[in-house]
């Protein structure tokens, strides 16, 4: 049985994000099964939403183009079971609360554990609130990803003790989208989680290069990036496949180095 800890036993993580049915769901389809390929550990799928309020205009764009494509909540179930068949790494959805309520909170569930999807992260849900969503998380074997921002100081420890999968430290304060440089001590928000538990961390929104890459892997266990990868399908659309794939494995090599 697949599970995100599988993401972290072998060193490092890269975990890239893609956004499903930018240009379509057969492009994505390709570009999963290539970054897991090409040493992706756990990929995020984004379910698209008309309002993605924590994402910066690279990410927000691939939504739209998702959306205007056909993309459904259904359609992107479909497409999960169809990668089941041949792709073996972890899974989550990032989506927003209120796909999930619209949908039906345990019918999403179900539908996520049916498909082979190990959890979820709602970035629009403050930790404050997640008792909305955890407990039924839980009873369906889904494990709620717990962010914390450098603005979380006082919250971290109660954060990472309450936190499942891994915790996603968020690099910079804002949107997310590609960074010239990232200043945020991620050593230290690191290091408060792993007081309270031995959790992995994983950092995400801004990390665009391979030397950036390294330079987080070098304080976390993962690194994660999605505005880079989107930005790659943007440009190329449905020829983005070859492109994604020497991407995703040159943010691997670098952390591995």
């Amino acid at each position: 049985m697949i599970k995100i800890a599988d993401a972290f036993k072998n060193g490092k993580a890269f975990i890239p994000f893609l956004t499903c049915g930018d240009p379509d769901l057969e492009t994505t389809a390709a570009l999963v099964r290539a970054a897991a390929d090409n040493g992706a550990d756990l990929i995020e799928l984004g379910i698209p939403f008309s309002d993605p309020t924590a994402e910066g205009p690279v990410i927000q764009e691939a939504n739209e183009r998702a959306l205007k494509a056909g993309t459904t909540t259904d359609k992107v179930f479909q497409l999960v079971r169809t990668l089941r068949e041949t792709v073996q790494v972890p899974m989550v959805f990032m989506t927003y609360a209120n796909v999930v309520f619209s949908y039906g909170t345990d019918r999403f569930l179900q539908n996520c554990v049916d498909a082979g999807i190990q959890g979820l992260i709602l970035p629009d849900i403050p930790f404050e609130e997640k008792s909305e969503f955890d407990p039924a998380c839980r009873q369906y074997g889904l494990e709620l990803v717990s962010l914390i921002a450098p603005t979380s100081e006082a919250r971290i420890g109660r954060i990472a003790r309450e936190a499942s999968g891994f915790v996603y430290c968020v690099s910079s304060l804002g949107v997310t989208g590609v960074r010239a440089e990232i200043t945020t001590d991620i050593g230290a928000m690191v290091a408060r989680v792993k007081q309270e538990r031995d959790i992995p961390c994983a950092v995400g929104f801004g990390i665009s290069t391979p030397e950036q890459a390294k330079q987080m892997a070098a304080h976390a266990d993962g690194v994660i990036v999605g505005s880079a990868i989107m930005k790659l399908v943007a440009k190329h659309g449905r020829g983005a496949v070859p492109y994604v794939a020497a991407y995703v494995k040159s943010m691997k090599d670098a952390i591995k180095a």
